[in-house]
């Protein structure tokens, strides 16, 4: 089993910038693609950002260029640095992981909330 746990949320105004952080625990070796999801509230969750542990990047249109993911070379750690903030990305940020036979794991979430 993993575990994630992620912190750096908060509220930040606008155009402002956050960094997220997720570490994972447990079978990490398992672990292939580590990112993140997000849920607004009223809204589905969304994919928001992976990284595969070969370094390969994925973005969801709406924060492409302003979102970049990344992961240390421990692979136990995930990042996503958000810049250029918009309250449309306000929502409760999870950190994701899958195994190399898609097994997924989420973490608890950290709210992010960006004020206009």
């Amino acid at each position: 089993q993993v575990q994630l746990v992620e912190s750096g949320g908060g509220l930040v105004q606008a155009g402002g910038s956050l960094r997220l952080s997720c570490e994972a625990s447990g079978s990490v070796s398992d672990i292939n693609s580590m990112g993140w999801h997000r849920q607004a509230p009223g809204k589905q969750r969304e994919f928001v950002a992976a990284m595969s542990r070969s370094g390969r990047a994925e973005y969801a249109g709406p924060v492409k260029g302003r979102f970049t993911i990344s992961r240390d070379n421990s692979q136990n750690w995930v990042y996503l640095q958000m810049d250029s903030l918009k309250p449309e990305d306000s929502a409760v940020y999870y950190c994701t992981s899958a195994s190399w036979t898609n097994i997924e794991s989420w973490g608890q979430g950290t709210q992010v909330t960006v004020s206009s």
